[in-house]
């Protein structure tokens, strides 16, 4: 690649970097060829890939099958602390980890940013591909930061002063089941609808972030939405579902967008300050297994200096069957 055709793009990678990075698209998404992930990585590669995650949003590493559980979570820690999912149990063995598996053939295909029901939500995500269907499966990203630069100007305004409550307080295996190819019963998706609401929402949050929040390091401005929002403050529904209508599909319009084409053994690592991501459920009942580490992020801080802000977190009463 040419010094001149370096600068033509927004995705281009940092000729300094030291790293071997290939762009996936011209606007998010890049694999990095050369490096073993493991928990004994010099700090200079530690550094340059902190870097190249602020710059590209979203690293893929293929092959990584020296990666097994104990090596995730300690390559993990070199960007921060490693935190298990506030409501669902840590996968068998591990410490952090949380393993999504499609046994039963849906996946989380809906658009979001990971766990942005809690008020420090996490930083990054690190995502290990172990088994993956012979076709399907993919997982696409999207660049919150460029869909905000590309907002037309007479909307940022309004925009700017918006916040919105995210919530886990719905059915959320049903919305699974909606994007799934299901064979199995319907008495067999309503028992895996109700087990996975009481694992999900097992404790409820609420929380009210800006839609608009500032990137702790690069200090870029990012569309903060997502699956989880529940309502725009101070609107209506029918109000806040066409506002939120509007900037979510700005934020995954295909241009935005970048899609990796799995394979066993790996790595996704996102930034999820600036992305949202989605799980295409195109693959039936194939088997889709991968294990996903986070980072302990920073509550989010607005334009205006707003800070996030929990609303409401308590376990749900449960209703005793007649």
């Amino acid at each position: 690649m040419t010094t001149s055709s370096i600068a033509t793009y927004a995705n281009a990678p940092d000729p300094a970097s030291g790293l071997d990075i290939r762009p996936v698209t011209g606007t998010i998404g890049a694999e990095v060829r050369g490096v073993t992930l493991s928990g004994d990585l010099g700090a200079g590669t530690i550094a340059a890939i902190k870097a190249a995650l602020v710059r590209h949003k979203v690293l893929f590493f293929r092959a990584q099958h020296s990666l097994d559980d104990a090596a995730h979570e300690a390559f993990a820690a070199h960007f921060g602390d490693p935190v298990a999912h506030p409501t669902v149990p840590v996968a068998p063995g591990s410490r952090y980890l949380l393993e999504l598996d499609s046994k039963e053939g849906y996946a989380a295909s809906s658009w979001h940013t990971d766990v942005t029901f809690t008020e420090a939500y996490p930083a990054a995500s690190i995502l290990r591909a172990i088994t993956i269907p012979e076709a399907g499966g993919d997982t696409v990203w999207a660049n919150c930061v460029t869909a905000y630069d590309t907002l037309p100007e007479a909307l940022r305004p309004f925009v700017n002063g918006l916040r919105a409550v995210h919530s886990n307080d719905y059915d959320y295996a049903a919305l699974l089941a909606s994007t799934a190819n299901r064979v199995a019963s319907d008495a067999q998706a309503d028992a895996r609808r109700l087990f996975q609401k009481d694992v999900f929402a097992s404790t409820i949050y609420e929380t009210e972030h800006p839609v608009v929040r500032v990137h702790p390091v690069s200090g870029e401005r990012a569309l903060l939405l997502g699956h989880f929002v529940k309502r725009i403050a101070g609107l209506g529904a029918a109000d806040s579902a066409r506002i939120f209508a509007i900037l979510q599909e700005h934020i995954t319009r295909p241009e935005n967008v970048v899609r990796w084409r799995w394979q066993p053994g790996d790595v996704a690592f996102w930034d999820n300050q600036a992305t949202q991501h989605r799980a295409v459920a195109d693959f039936g009942l194939q088997r889709r297994t991968l294990r996903r580490a986070t980072i302990a992020g920073a509550v989010p801080v607005g334009i205006d200096g707003s800070r996030s802000q929990t609303l409401r977190k308590e376990r749900p009463l449960r209703t005793q069957a007649a």
